[in-house]
C-alpha cells in the first residue's frame, strides 16, 4: 500500500499538535509553580505536552522522516521525566523545549513541500535538549505508577479494546503490543468476543481485544507512552496484580498468541480458537471529519449557482397568475427557503473559531516582550467566535501589525509604567464578538496612548490633508497613511511607517473597516469590523446609466435627493454635498465609470451616502432599484483587478452586476477642503 496517500493527514495533523505543544509550553511557563507534581494542573498539560511529541514522533517515523523522529524522541525523554515527576521544567528548559517546536515545524515544512532542512537549528535544539538531560535532574516524587511508595507489582494486567475505527487513525494494536514487549516479557491473550460473521467481516476495521499482562519491573510511564497516541480510542485498563492473583488463570479458555513473533518486524502469527459471535461493532461514531478545502469550496460555489437559478424562478414568477399556478408558487416558495437554509449550512462549513488567528499570538508577545525587556500580559476574549475560514487567514497580518505595534510603542516600560503608578506588567487585550452581520476583533492596551499633538506635527511635516479643526478620530487616520510613523528612531521592529497602512489596506480590501480610539496615558484600542464571509454579500442595487450596481449594504449610510443649492464646486471641478453640518465629497458613478446617460434617465439624480474607514462621500446613482443578497463572484480570477469594483454577481434576471468597492473609492477620493 503506498502510504505516500495519508501524507496530507498526518502533516495536518502535525501542525495541530505543535500548536497545542506550544499553547501547553507557554501555560506552563506563565502557571506552573516550581516543584508541581503530575496530577495537578501543570502534570495534565506537561501529558497534554507529551502526547502531541509523542503523536508526531509515531507519524514521522512511519513515514521515514528521519530528523523529526530523532528529535521528538528527545523531546519524549525529557518531558517524560518531568511528567514522572523527576525533573521540573524551569525557564531554560521551557525556552529550549519552544526552541524545539521551531525546529520541527520547520522540519516538516521541508518534509512536506521540499527543500532544505536548516541542520544548524537542527543541532542548536539537539544540542540544548542534550543538555538538559545531561544535567542532574530534580529528585524523584515517586516510582511512576506508585506514588504511595509501596513497591513494584508482581504484574501489570492491561485490558484493551481499540475502537473499531483504530486502523483509519494510522495506529495498529500489533506495533503496540511489540512496544509493550520490548520492555519485558509479555504475555497477551485475544479476545474475539467482538469478531463479526465472515460474510460482514470489514478487513479495515479492528474487532479484536487484547488481554496483556507485563512483569511488575516494566515502569509505569513506558506503559503509558505505548499508549499515548492510542488512549483516546480504545477501552484502557492498567492494574497492579498482587502475586497471589498472578497465578491465577480465568476458567474460560481463551485465544493464544505466539508473543515471540511480537518482537519481529514482519507480522505476527496468531493463532485463534474459541466461538466467534456475528456481532456488529457498537463504537461510538466519529464527530468529525478531515475535507480538503477546494471540496468545500466547489461546494459553495454550486450552492451559489442554485441561489442565483432559484432567483431567476423568483422573478420569472412574479407576472404569473397566483391563482391559476397556486401549486407552482407555493412550491418555489418552498425552493426559496429550503436554499437559503442550505446555503447558511454549507457556508457554516467555512466557519472556523477566531481561535485559530488568535492562538498564535501568546507566542509572539513572549518573545517581543522578551526582546525589548517589557513585561506583558496577553489576554483573549471571544475565541469561540466563528468566521470564514478565508478571512480567518487574511487577518493574521493587520493582527501581527496592531500586536508589535501595541507592543514597541503603546506599552511602556516597566520603569516607566512604575513612575505612572501603573502594573510594571503591561496589558494587551484581543476579543472577538458578533455585531449583526458583522464580526468585530479589538486590539487594546493599556499603555501610555497616542500623542494627538505629536501626529498633528508630523502631519503638517509630512504636507498631509487636514481639516481646519480635525477631530480625534482624523486624527487617529493619520496614521494610516503610508510612510506615516511617529517613532524617532528605527529598528527592526517598526518606525518604517508601514505597519498601520498595511493593516487598513488589507482590511478594507476584506469589505471591513478599521477604527482607533485612544486617551492619552490610558491606552489605545484598534477596531477592526468585518464582514462573517466573503461569498455571500447583502447589497443595495441601484441603476447608474443603463447598468446595474451593487453597493454594500454595510457600508451604506443613508440616500437622499439633494436640491441644487445643496451641490457647490470647489477647487476647480471638484463637488461636494452639504448635508447637514458635513460636506462630502460627491462622486457621480457614471462619470466614475464612463457610462452613457440612459434613456429616460431620472432628471433628478439621487445621493447615497455611504462610509468606510471613518470617512464618508456621497455617490450620485439615476436610481435605486432595491435590496438582495447576491453572490459574490471574483472578477480578478477571469479578468482583471478593475479600481473602485470589487467583484461581480448574477442578476435575478440573468444580468451580470458589478460590485461596487465603496472603502476604494473613499480612500481614493480626497478630503475636501473647508467649504
Amino acid at each position: 500500500m503506498d502510504i505516500t496517500q495519508f501524507h496530507a493527514a498526518f502533516f495536518e495533523e502535525s501542525r495541530e499538535g505543535l500548536q497545542a505543544m506550544e499553547a501547553g509550553l507557554l501555560r506552563l511557563e506563565t502557571d506552573m509553580e516550581p516543584g508541581t507534581a503530575p496530577g495537578t494542573v501543570a502534570g495534565d498539560t506537561i501529558n497534554v505536552i507529551f502526547r502531541a511529541a509523542h503523536s508526531i514522533k509515531g507519524g514521522a517515523a512511519t513515514f521515514g522522516f528521519r530528523d523529526v523522529t530523532d528529535l521528538t524522541h528527545l523531546l519524549e525523554t525529557l518531558l517524560d521525566e518531568a511528567r514522572a515527576g523527576r525533573r521540573c521544567l524551569d525557564p531554560v528548559a521551557i525556552d529550549a523545549l519552544l526552541d524545539s517546536v521551531d525546529v520541527l515545524r520547520g522540519l516538516l515544512a521541508v518534509a512536506e513541500h521540499g527543500g532544505q532542512s536548516d541542520q544548524q537549528a537542527m543541532r542548536r535544539a539537539r544540542a540544548g535538549l542534550d543538555r538538559l538531560l545531561a544535567a542532574e535532574a530534580g529528585d524523584a516524587l515517586g516510582a511512576a505508577g506508585d506514588p504511595d511508595g509501596a513497591g513494584d507489582p508482581e504484574h501489570w494486567r492491561i485490558g484493551f479494546r481499540p475502537e473499531t475505527s483504530l486502523f483509519m487513525t494510522g495506529n495498529d494494536p500489533l506495533r503496540i503490543l511489540r512496544e509493550l514487549g520490548s520492555h519485558g516479557a509479555l504475555t497477551a491473550t485475544c479476545l474475539d468476543d467482538r469478531l463479526p460473521a465472515f460474510d460482514v467481516l470489514d478487513p479495515f476495521e479492528a474487532h479484536l481485544a487484547w488481554d496483556l499482562m507485563l512483569p511488575g519491573t516494566v515502569p509505569r510511564a513506558a506503559i503509558d507512552e505505548a499508549f499515548a497516541w492510542v488512549e483516546d480510542q480504545c477501552e484502557l485498563s492498567i492494574e497492579a496484580v498482587a502475586p497471589a492473583l498472578s497465578n491465577t488463570a480465568s476458567s474460560v479458555p481463551m485465544p493464544s498468541i505466539d508473543t515471540a513473533a511480537l518482537s519481529s518486524d514482519g507480522d505476527a502469527t496468531v493463532t485463534a480458537t474459541g466461538s466467534n459471535a456475528a456481532r456488529t461493532a457498537n463504537a461510538d461514531a466519529d464527530t468529525s471529519i478531515r475535507v480538503a478545502v477546494a471540496k468545500v469550496d466547489a461546494l459553495i460555489n454550486l450552492v451559489g449557482e442554485l441561489v442565483i437559478t432559484q432567483a431567476m424562478l423568483r422573478q420569472r414568477s412574479e407576472h404569473l397568475d397566483p391563482v391559476a399556478n397556486e401549486t407552482l408558487l407555493t412550491g418555489l416558495g418552498q425552493l426559496d427557503r429550503n436554499t437559503r437554509d442550505l446555503q447558511e449550512a454549507v457556508l457554516s462549513v467555512r466557519m472556523l473559531p477566531v481561535e485559530f488567528a488568535f492562538s498564535r499570538f501568546p507566542r509572539m508577545v513572549r518573545d517581543l516582550a522578551s526582546r525589548l525587556d517589557k513585561k506583558v500580559r496577553l489576554r483573549t476574549f471571544g475565541e469561540a467566535t466563528e468566521l470564514d475560514k478565508g478571512m480567518i487567514e487574511k487577518i493574521v497580518d493587520p493582527l501581527v501589525h496592531l500586536m508589535r505595534n501595541a507592543i514597541d510603542h503603546g506599552l511602556e516600560s516597566a520603569d516607566e509604567r512604575r513612575a505612572a503608578n501603573k502594573d510594571e506588567t503591561g496589558t494587551i487585550t484581543m476579543n472577538a464578538s458578533h455585531q449583526g452581520g458583522h464580526i468585530m476583533i479589538e486590539v487594546s492596551d493599556d499603555g501610555r496612548g497616542m500623542d494627538r499633538e505629536r501626529i498633528l506635527q508630523k502631519a503638517v511635516e509630512r504636507n498631509l490633508p487636514l481639516p481646519e479643526n480635525p477631530t480625534d478620530a482624523q486624527v487617529w487616520d493619520l496614521v494610516f497613511h503610508p510612510g506615516f510613523s511617529t517613532a524617532d528612531a528605527l529598528s527592526d521592529l517598526s518606525g518604517r511607517g508601514v505597519g498601520m497602512d498595511v493593516v487598513k489596506s488589507n482590511i478594507l480590501a476584506l469589505g471591513g473597516q478599521v477604527e482607533v480610539r485612544s486617551e492619552r496615558h490610558v491606552g489605545t484600542t484598534v477596531s477592526i469590523r468585518l464582514p462573517l464571509t466573503l461569498a455571500i454579500l447583502d447589497g443595495m442595487s441601484v441603476a447608474v446609466g443603463d447598468e446595474v450596481f451593487i453597493l454594500p449594504l454595510n457600508t451604506v449610510i443613508e440616500s437622499l435627493q439633494p436640491q441644487p443649492h445643496e451641490v457647490r464646486t470647489i477647487a476647480g471641478d471638484t463637488r461636494v454635498l452639504h448635508v447637514r453640518e458635513d460636506y462630502l465629497p460627491l462622486i457621480n458613478l457614471r462619470q466614475q465609470y464612463r457610462l452613457p446617460a440612459a434613456d429616460g434617465a431620472a432628471a433628478a439624480p439621487i445621493a447615497v451616502v455611504v462610509e468606510s474607514g471613518g470617512r464618508r462621500l456621497a455617490l450620485e446613482v439615476d436610481e435605486l432599484l432595491g435590496q438582495q443578497q447576491v453572490v459574490v463572484k471574483n472578477l480578478e480570477a477571469n479578468y482583471r483587478r478593475i479600481p473602485g469594483i470589487s467583484g461581480a454577481t448574477i442578476l435575478g434576471d440573468g444580468r451580470v452586476a458589478l460590485i461596487i468597492d465603496a472603502g476604494g473609492i473613499v480612500t481614493a477620493t480626497p478630503l475636501p477642503a473647508a467649504a
